[in-house]
């Protein structure tokens, strides 16, 4: 859950922020909310949609896998003999003891099964409603962290826009340095010289993804309505 939240603000604080910056090149405010409105619910139900696909794969994935170990477990028991041994393989356990546990394992199909997912194939058994909590979770992030960039256009006059670009390019400076030193944080940890050392560069990598998406959303748009002045 936390890898679909991170997915969906991560797109959410980039994609539509460099929409409406580039949007605001064309100096109407209400364009750009209209505009990044739409962006905004369309990517949110794209992006939930994603996840929710991704999602079920994984799930029909894991069948798949499942019903192949379990037929090679009923037919093939020298194979998954040798499938347990190649787990324990790298730790350097005794071939006494491997053979004990895999003996243990054997006299128990449905536990064998369960330890080959788990740890030969480091597949293990996906919650039914994963697909469904992925789908909100990436849809949800992205419409939230979408919808900060764009507040500040709701706040100026229409003709206003270039108050509201420089607004909005202050609001997401800190809000994209906030969630890269979140995200990096979550995943690495928080203490310790090396652990803020690494929030602070995740602050500062997003910082730089978003500048750029935005930068180039902005020189895209003024070359495409200045060609078609020409």
């Amino acid at each position: 859950m936390i890898s679909d939240a991170i997915i969906g603000l991560s797109d959410g604080l980039t994609v539509p922020f460099a929409l409406t910056a580039g949007l605001s090149s064309l100096g109407n405010a209400r364009l750009v909310v209209l505009g990044g409105l739409a962006e905004l619910i369309a990517g949110a139900i794209s992006m939930g949609l994603g996840g929710f696909i991704g999602a079920k794969s994984e799930a029909e994935s894991y069948k798949a896998t499942l019903a192949t170990t379990r037929k090679l477990i009923a037919t093939s028991p020298c194979q998954t003999a040798d499938l347990v041994q190649a787990v324990f393989k790298p730790y350097n356990l005794s071939a006494t003891n491997t053979s004990t546990i895999s003996k243990s394992l054997h006299d128990s199909p449905e536990e064998l099964l369960d330890f080959l997912m788990r740890f030969h194939h480091q597949m293990p058994a996906p919650e039914t409603s994963r697909p469904f909590v992925s789908a909100a979770t990436i849809a949800g992030g992205y419409f939230i962290g979408g919808l900060v960039p764009l507040v500040p256009y709701f706040c100026v006059a229409r003709n206003e826009v270039l108050l509201a670009l420089w607004i909005s390019i202050g609001v997401m400076v800190v809000a994209l340095f906030a969630f890269g030193w979140t995200k990096t944080g979550v995943v690495c940890g928080w203490s310790g010289r090396k652990n803020i050392r690494g929030c602070i560069l995740g602050g500062i990598e997003m910082v730089i993804v978003g500048s750029v998406a935005a930068a180039a959303a902005v020189g895209l748009v003024r070359a495409i309505d200045q060609g078609q002045d020409v």
